[in-house]
């Protein structure tokens, strides 16, 4: 299993949040790109950014802080987080990631996102961000009546490169992964499923790899000290 480490960021910071809630929100580096050093350690084959304000704020943020990260980043770089354009997803990867994360427009904009899946073969995340087994959306403030597994589907069938897994119930919180919920949404669709939220010790890692999840998102874990990236990469094999 790969091991993608997250950087989020909210008001120019590198910052965690719990539960999705941008009142919960603990700031770890001034400038996020110092962070890359750190992060992108032998056996990390990609970094996982966030702009939460273009989350919440349904624009992209943070332009120059994501193109020094992918400038300072030895490894590919997938983002997410406002984007909900097709210009937006091509600015991104012409800043130089190598992945684009949507989730909103998955739901309110499907046929955009099924256009640039297969504009941009590979480089197209769809995120399928969970509430008790229904989509969130515009930043995890508002739910879907769509299923995770009725995105993740229709995400395959567009030919998106992946979907990133989110339980929100359980970001930020330390309580565990959704082992069961994304081992059950990796069986039901047809491409790579990335685990993201509630890691909080290896053995979690550990779970989702003996279930058969090809990636995982860790990042709260790691700034609190619980493990380091390269114990996160060993634990994951």
């Amino acid at each position: 299993m790969k091991v993608f480490p997250a950087i989020d960021l909210l008001g120019g910071q590198a910052v965690r949040l719990r539960e999705g809630r941008r009142d919960q929100a603990t700031v770890y580096r001034e400038r996020p790109e110092e962070l890359v050093a750190e992060l992108a350690v032998p056996g990390v084959e990609r970094l996982h950014v966030v702009d939460l304000d273009g989350a919440f704020g349904g624009d992209r943020r943070h332009a120059d802080v994501i193109a020094r990260i992918c400038r300072a980043s030895p490894v590919p770089v997938e983002v997410g987080g406002g984007i909900r354009t097709a210009e937006a997803a091509r600015a991104v990867l012409a800043a130089g990631a190598a992945y684009v994360v949507l989730g909103t427009a998955a739901v309110k904009d499907p046929a955009m996102v099924e256009a640039l899946c297969r504009e941009l073969p590979g480089h197209i995340v769809v995120a399928v961000d969970a509430k008790d087994g229904l989509v969130a959306v515009e930043g995890w403030v508002e739910t879907s009546t769509v299923t995770a597994v009725e995105l993740g589907r229709r995400a395959a069938g567009w030919g998106a490169a992946a979907l990133l897994y989110t339980d929100v119930r359980r970001d930020g919180t330390g309580a565990g992964p959704n082992v069961e919920a994304t081992a059950a949404l990796a069986g039901a669709v047809g491409i790579d499923v990335i685990a993201s939220g509630g890691v909080h010790a290896l053995d979690d890692l550990r779970a989702l790899a003996a279930a058969g999840v090809p990636a995982v998102v860790v990042g709260r874990a790691i700034y609190d000290g619980r493990f380091t990236v390269a114990q996160a990469v060993e634990a994951a094999c």
